[in-house]
């Protein structure tokens, strides 16, 4: 098996460099399994937002067809198909995947008045850290 980062996956999902796209899709359809860390993923999906300006519906397409991919394991697969459900109704991406690495946890704390809303309509026991 081996690992590919962040450079890789965006060269295959966009194309933006003829060259380097294809050996990424080589490298994604080759004869070894690949490893795709959930930080990549995160910072996959951070890329493809502000630098390519994609929107939420195309970059969890584009995240559901890697995590799709025949010789493709990801890590934490659970909290990855959790945080892209979330992602798909509205929640940050990052906010969703860091609840969904947290699937035992009373509550979920922060001081993000958008997550906590967010959360709330999502089911999630994402709470505002308490005043002292």
């Amino acid at each position: 098996m081996i690992a590919v980062d962040t450079h890789v996956l965006v060269r295959y999902l966009t194309n933006d460099d003829a060259e380097q796209a294809r050996r990424a899709v080589a490298l994604l359809g080759g004869e070894n399994g690949v490893f795709v860390a959930k930080t990549v993923l995160l910072e996959t999906e951070w890329v493809l937002r502000t630098v390519y300006a994609l929107s939420n519906e195309a970059i969890r397409k584009a995240l559901l067809h890697v995590c799709g991919l025949p010789n493709v394991a990801v890590e934490d697969e659970r909290a990855i198909t959790h945080a892209l459900e979330a992602y798909a109704q509205g929640l940050d991406f990052a906010d969703a995947l860091h609840c969904a690495s947290a699937p035992d946890v009373e509550a979920f704390y922060t001081f993000d008045e958008k997550f906590v809303r967010q959360g709330a309509k999502l089911g999630l026991a994402v709470k505002q850290v308490p005043s002292i």
